[in-house]
């Protein structure tokens, strides 16, 4: 489902990512884990088509991500890719609701279904509550699952996942870790998680290794 091979990046004389080759197949989880430094977000970035590799193929869905102009870039990635980072960057001036259906706006979808689409995510998530909160008025566990709800709202293939749960306390990272195991067994959906939480990445089917801009066995 994703294939990338001889990834580089540099950033000025710092040399990255040094050739690195990943398939993740559809339906999957899996985590990378690394020192920091290793390359990890980087990697990630590119993968998500956020930035752009040195040199190297990526394929998603058998589509030459590389090949596309920006202008159709940011349609596919908006259709087929979910991203989740550390920090939830939710919009302040908007409720969960809102910041939720965005992404779905954005691709074009009808407002009803989109509308519908995410109180029901936000309903799974335990949110159902809290749906016409804004971020200020929820917690940072409530947060990061809103912005959850926002990355699965266009249904995409792939879920990119950058410490997702660095920035929350012990139980609120728990609670998530389950909720991405029950969301890739339920929905099918792919997720590529990077993280530091061993935890975390032993929930997930598959563990691959970072280590100075290369996956390393271990």
């Amino acid at each position: 489902m994703l294939k990338a091979e001889k990834i580089t990046r540099k950033f000025g004389d710092l040399e990255v990512l040094k050739g690195v080759d990943i398939t993740i197949e559809s339906g999957e989880m899996v985590s990378i884990v690394g020192s920091s430094g290793a390359g990890k977000s980087t990697l990630l970035h590119i993968l998500g088509s956020l930035d752009q590799p040195d040199a190297g193929t990526i394929l998603l869905d058998n589509q030459p991500i590389q090949a596309l102009s920006p202008k159709k870039l940011a349609a596919f990635r908006n259709k087929n890719i979910g991203f989740i980072f550390q920090f939830h960057h939710l919009l302040p001036e908007f409720d969960a609701l809102e910041n939720v259906s965005i992404p779905g706006w954005i691709a074009g979808n009808n407002k009803t279904f989109v509308k519908e689409r995410a109180i029901e995510l936000l309903t799974s998530l335990g949110l159902k509550d809290r749906i016409l909160h804004k971020p200020n008025q929820l917690s940072g566990g409530e947060q990061q699952r809103v912005a959850v709800a926002r990355a699965l709202i266009n249904q995409p293939k792939i879920v990119f996942a950058d410490e997702p749960t660095g920035n929350l306390d012990s139980n609120n990272a728990r609670d998530l870790h389950q909720v991405f195991v029950d969301l890739n067994q339920q929905t099918g959906t792919s997720f590529l998680i990077v993280t530091h939480n061993l935890e975390l990445a032993a929930l997930s089917g598959r563990t691959l290794h970072m280590k100075d801009g290369l996956m390393v066995d271990q």
